[in-house]
C-alpha cells in the first residue's frame, strides 16, 4: 500500500512541476518585452507575438492531446512533451535574433500544450471519485497561481538581470523533471493505439488556430480588419469540418459527443465565463494601472499576485470541500462573489487606491477558486473513464478559445467606449470610463454564470450506467 501511494505522489509532483513551468511561460514574457524589443531591435506589434504565439500554439495541441493519450502511455508522452518544451527553453534562451526567440517559444508552446490535459487525465485515473476534488484542487493551485507570478516575476528579473535569465531559470527545472520521470513515472492511461487520422489533425490545427489568430487579431487591430475577418471565416469553416468528421470517425480524434452526458455542457459553459472574466480581469487591472494612474509594471504585478496567492491557497480547500458537498454550492457562492466583486470595479477612477484594486482583486480570485477546478471536475465525473481524456481536451480547449474571446471583446468595448466618452466633454476621464464599461461586461457575464450554475447537480453517476450511456451514443451514431 505505501508503495502504490509513493507512486501516486511521486506521479502528481512530478505532473504538477512540469505544469506549472508549462502555464507560468504563458506570461512569463509579458513585461519581459520592452527589454527584448530594444536588444533585438523590434517593434511592440512584432514582440507581441512571443505571447500570442505561444497561446496560439498552446491552442493547437489541446485539442491533439485527446489522441495523444489514447496513442502513447503517460511515460512516453510526458517525457516526449517535457523534453520538446525543455529543448525550446534552450533554444529561446540562446537565441541570436527575433527570429530564433519565436522558433524557440513555438518549440516550447508545442510541449507545453500537452501538459495540462495530460495531467488532468492522469489525476482523474489515479483518483477515486471520493478524492477527485482535493487532486483537482492541486491542478487549481497550479493554473491560478502559475500565470498570476509569471509578469511580477519577470518584471522583477528583467529590471536587475538579463531577460535571457527567465529561460534559464526554468530549463533547470524541465530537466530535473524529465530524469526523475524517467526513473520513477508509472504508465496509468490506457493505450488504444486509434489510427493518425492527418485530416482531422489539419482540421483541427486551422479551426482551432484561425479563431485563436483572428480573436488576437480583433484585440489588436478591430473585428473589420481583413486579418481578423480572414482568421475567423477560415477558423469557423474548418472547425465544421472539424466537428462534421469527428462524428462521422468509429474513432475520432476529439470526441464532442461529450457534450451529451447531462451537465457537461452547462459546466464548461460557466468554466469559459469565469475563465473570460479572470484573463479579462488581469489585462485590464494592469492597463488601468500602468497607462491611466502611472503606477509600475512591478507595482501592477503586485496588485495582482495576493489574489493568486489566495487561489493558490484556497483551491486545495474548496477542492477537499468539493469531495464533501459537491460543486453546486461552491459554484453558486463563488460565482456571487464574483459577481459582486466584478462590480466593484466598474467604478475606478483617479482617486482609486493601490490597496482597493488589492483588496477586490483578491476577493475576486477567491471567488474564483470556489469556481474554476470544481465545475471542471464536476463536468468530467459525469464521463466514463475511456472519455476523460476527451473531456479533458475539450474543456481546456473551450477556456483557451474563451481567454481570447474575452480578451478582444473587453479590449474592443474599453477602446471604443473611451473614444465615444472623448466626444462628451460631460465625461472627465474617457480612458478610465472605457475600463469601467468592460467592468460592467465581466458583471454581466459573471451573473449570467451564476444564473446557469443553478441547474449544476451534485451526482455522479454508477461507471456502469455511464458505459450503458455511452453504448446508446454509440449505437445511435451508426
Amino acid at each position: 500500500m505505501e508503495t502504490s501511494n509513493y507512486k501516486q505522489s511521486t506521479t502528481v509532483t512530478l505532473l504538477l512541476a512540469g505544469t506549472f513551468i508549462a502555464i507560468l511561460n504563458q506570461t512569463l514574457m509579458i513585461t519581459a518585452i520592452p527589454p527584448v524589443m530594444e536588444e533585438m531591435n523590434i517593434t511592440a506589434n512584432s514582440a507581441q507575438w512571443l505571447t500570442t504565439v505561444f497561446m496560439l500554439v498552446n491552442g493547437i495541441m489541446i485539442p491533439v492531446s485527446a489522441f495523444l493519450l489514447e496513442r502513447f502511455s503517460t511515460r512516453q508522452l510526458f517525457i516526449s512533451a517535457m523534453s520538446i518544451f525543455a529543448f525550446g527553453t534552450l533554444v529561446a534562451g540562446v537565441a541570436p535574433n527575433f527570429e530564433i526567440l519565436l522558433l524557440g517559444r513555438m518549440i516550447q508552446s508545442s510541449g507545453a500544450g500537452v501538459m495540462l490535459p495530460l495531467m488532468q487525465t492522469v489525476f482523474l485515473m489515479i483518483f477515486p471519485v471520493h478524492k477527485r476534488g482535493a487532486a483537482m484542487g492541486l491542478i487549481g493551485l497550479v493554473i491560478s497561481f502559475a500565470p498570476a507570478i509569471g509578469p511580477a516575476l519577470s518584471g522583477w528579473i528583467t529590471e536587475h538581470y538579463s531577460w535571457r535569465l527567465l529561460f534559464f531559470i526554468i530549463l533547470p527545472i524541465a530537466l530535473v523533471d524529465i530524469l526523475v520521470a524517467f526513473i520513477a513515472l508509472k504508465n496509468v492511461t490506457d493505450v488504444t493505439r486509434p489510427k493518425v487520422d492527418i485530416l482531422s489533425i489539419i482540421l483541427s490545427s486551422f479551426g482551432f488556430g484561425g479563431l485563436l489568430y483572428g480573436f488576437t487579431c480583433a484585440g489588436n487591430y478591430g473585428w473589420l480588419d481583413s486579418s481578423t475577418l480572414l482568421s475567423l471565416g477560415v477558423g469557423v469553416l474548418t472547425l465544421i469540418l472539424f466537428i462534421t468528421r469527428q462524428l462521422r470517425l468509429e474513432h475520432p480524434m476529439l470526441e464532442f459527443r461529450v457534450f451529451t452526458y447531462s451537465i457537461f455542457p452547462l459546466a464548461v459553459l460557466i468554466g469559459m465565463i469565469v475563465f473570460m472574466g479572470l484573463i479579462g480581469a488581469e489585462t485590464l487591472i494592469p492597463l488601468f494601472m500602468q497607462n491611466m494612474r502611472e503606477f509600475t509594471a512591478f507595482e501592477a504585478g503586485l496588485a495582482i499576485l495576493p489574489g493568486a496567492l489566495i487561489t493558490g491557497f484556497m483551491s486545495p480547500i474548496t477542492g477537499r470541500i468539493f469531495d464533501k458537498i459537491g460543486a453546486r454550492w461552491l459554484v453558486i457562492i463563488g460565482l456571487t462573489i464574483i459577481t459582486a466583486s466584478s462590480f466593484a470595479f466598474t467604478n475606478l477612477g483617479p482617486s482609486t487606491s493601490f490597496t482597493f484594486i488589492t483588496i477586490m482583486y483578491g476577493v475576486r480570485m477567491l471567488g474564483l477558486s470556489m469556481v474554476m477546478m470544481p465545475v471542471s471536475t464536476a463536468a468530467l465525473n459525469q464521463l466514463p473513464k475511456r472519455l476523460i481524456p476527451h473531456g479533458a481536451a475539450m474543456d481546456n480547449t473551450m477556456k483557451m478559445i474563451a481567454a481570447s474571446v474575452g480578451t478582444a471583446i473587453l479590449v474592443t468595448v474599453m477602446t471604443t467606449t473611451a473614444e465615444t466618452a472623448k466626444q462628451h466633454p460631460e465625461i472627465p476621464y474617457p480612458d478610465m470610463y472605457g475600463v469601467n464599461i468592460a467592468f460592467i461586461v465581466i458583471t454581466l457575464l459573471s451573473l449570467v454564470g451564476l444564473v446557469i450554475s443553478f441547474s449544476i447537480k451534485n451526482n455522479k453517476l454508477p461507471e456502469k450506467e455511464l458505459e450503458e450511456q455511452w453504448a446508446d451514443v454509440s449505437v445511435n451514431k451508426q
